[in-house]
């Protein structure tokens, strides 16, 4: 797989991941939710730290927004790195699998990190009943480093179900399956790591380069 066909492929997933979001930001006020089928919904709902909504301030002594800015410039420093393992897997020729998986990641990362660094300075603040944000807001909501990520797509294959009354310790409690909410570049994320892990030994295949050296 050639750099071309890469970037078009970051390119492609960039582009959708940012349309759906900047239509979510934009159609919907916060926690707004319209069901597609009752396994799928757009829920709109954003995340100011890491995944799951995970902050450095819950762990460190440190002011949230400290705690935002960190994580932010760990993210481009890892997209940097991403992108470095992107070019140096076409450079060598390796696998096309080994390019697909990274390219998804590469493509998601940037994805999340566009939100992170600019959404706080183009969008208006959402808010809870309305109304919905504005792009290129005189006020927005943050300042630049300082974006929260927007996420929308929601699977409750499961839906407040009961465990059995049998079953240790859960017996009796309600759960969901499956309730994180997330955006296209987490899937490209989550895809490309997949790959990786299911197709391990032909993603690092060696290449024939490789092989005729040995």
């Amino acid at each position: 797989m050639n750099l071309k066909k890469s970037l078009i492929l970051v390119a492609i997933i960039l582009v959708i991941d940012q349309v759906s979001k900047i239509y979510v930001k934009t159609h919907f006020t916060m926690n707004e939710s319209v069901e597609v089928f009752s396994w799928f919904k757009f829920v709109f709902i954003e995340n100011s730290g890491a995944a799951w909504g995970t902050k450095l301030s819950d762990f460190l002594p440190i002011s949230e927004e400290t705690g935002k800015l960190i994580l932010t410039v760990f993210r481009l420093f890892a997209v940097i790195g991403i992108g470095y393992w992107l070019f140096d897997t076409v450079r060598k020729n390796l696998s096309k699998t080994l390019a697909i998986a990274i390219s998804l990641i590469f493509a998601g990362a940037i994805g999340n990190i566009i939100d992170s660094v600019f959404y706080g300075t183009i969008f208006s603040e959402s808010v809870y009943g309305g109304p919905v944000a504005t792009m290129f807001s005189d006020e927005p909501y943050g300042s630049l480093f300082h974006g929260k990520v927007v996420d929308m797509l929601h699977f409750p294959f499961i839906e407040n179900a009961i465990w059995p009354a049998w079953v240790p310790y859960f017996g009796g409690k309600t759960f969901s399956f499956f309730e994180p909410v997330f955006n296209i570049a987490d899937m490209a994320i989550s895809t490309g790591v997949g790959i990786l892990l299911v197709f391990n030994k032909k993603a690092f295949a060696k290449s024939e380069e490789e092989d005729q050296n040995e």
